[in-house]
């Protein structure tokens, strides 16, 4: 996992299409890893957990969050992904992307026509909802 996270921040695709199972890197877009590789400003791998991928085992899930910068803007790409052992190498098989839990409003949607929360008497549409 570190080795292809730090593939993707030297920008040597070879390297992840290489890592990456036979038998799924054809659903992979070479030129799309590219971009995104040399694109990204990577800002460092967080690994969260892992569920076996021993030593004497065959295959493991590493869960995961990239950091990287791009556009002006920071975003984290968050992962669990399935290797499998080939021949004493771990191969990259699959990937379930986290998506980022959705925001939720704490308390009750103040309508336009309600008194403004900040106190000052006029409706809300009038004073802070403008």
């Amino acid at each position: 996992m570190r080795s292809r996270y730090t593939a993707y921040v030297q920008g040597d695709v070879d390297y992840i299409i290489e890592t990456h199972d036979p038998q799924t890197v054809e659903g992979t877009d070479r030129q799309s890893a590219q971009e995104w590789s040399q694109g990204a400003q990577w800002l460092g791998l967080q690994v969260l957990g892992t569920e076996r991928g021993g030593a004497d085992d065959d295959d493991g899930v590493v869960e995961f969050i990239a950091r990287y910068a791009t556009g002006g803007s920071v975003q984290a790409h968050h992962e669990r992904s399935r290797f499998r052992k080939e021949r004493g190498r771990w191969l990259y098989v699959d990937g379930q992307v986290s998506k980022a839990a959705p925001v939720v409003r704490g308390g009750a949607k103040v309508g336009r026509n309600d008194p403004c929360p900040c106190g000052s008497g006029r409706k809300f549409k009038k004073c802070c909802g403008k």
